[in-house]
């Protein structure tokens, strides 16, 4: 078996901590050769669907190489927000009416950001952004106006929105860790809407991340 079941026995276990070891070691056994490019899809597809802890037992039970020092900080620093060392507090403020608004790149988010939202299209993309705090929030006045929010998987994300004849869809919830960014979103639409995305699915996020290892390996893309 190659989870390690030694201790407290795998039932009783966090479930995303069984699955995150899962798929480690899937990414590492196919960034060295060890399965092909399909069977890695394939069983990365299950370890990221699996609703049982024997699922995630299956999936890696035949793959005995197990993650490295190297691997670990590889991906530590591939997982990991962008922060940098501060004590900005201030308040960003973005007016938007009749018109369209966007925040990209590599911008340094604040830790308060009031977004007024008049008939506009107001964007924020967090998924190269640089944080300097751990708690974010957006405040938010939306009349007849549409809010799309993109975040990277590791930022917990959580909506506290006052809709009237709104919609909001928050699809990236809590799926970051206790020392991942958490962006806070309050405030009020009327007439609006408001959409928060992942910019890349957790199973883009890995894919990427294996080919990372396997030119990290010297193993070329397949």
């Amino acid at each position: 078996m190659a989870i390690d079941a030694s201790g407290v026995k795998i039932e009783d276990r966090p479930f995303d901590q069984v699955r995150q070891e899962a798929i480690d070691q899937l990414i590492m056994n196919y960034s060295h050769g060890i399965i092909s490019a399909e069977a890695f899809e394939r069983r990365l597809d299950v370890a990221t669907d699996a609703k049982s802890h024997q699922e995630l037992i299956d999936v890696v039970a035949d793959l005995t190489l197990l993650p490295d020092h190297q691997y670990q900080q590889q991906r530590q620093r591939s997982f990991s927000p962008r922060y940098q060392s501060g004590n900005d507090t201030r308040n960003e403020k973005m007016l938007c009416v009749l018109s369209s608004n966007q925040q990209r790149g590599q911008w340094l988010v604040p830790a308060e950001i009031q977004v007024t939202n008049i008939v506009g299209s107001v964007e924020l993309d967090f998924s190269e952004a640089v944080f300097q705090h751990q708690h974010i929030v957006i405040k938010v006045q939306n009349w007849l106006g549409s809010l799309n929010i993109l975040v990277p998987p590791q930022v917990n994300v959580v909506s506290n929105m006052t809709n009237v004849v709104s919609s909001c869809d928050n699809q990236a919830t809590s799926l970051g860790d206790r020392q991942a960014p958490q962006i806070v979103i309050e405030g009020y639409s009327i007439l609006g809407s408001l959409e928060i995305n992942l910019k890349r699915t957790m199973k883009e996020k890995f894919n990427d991340f294996a080919n990372q290892c396997r030119a990290m390996f010297g193993l070329n893309k397949p």
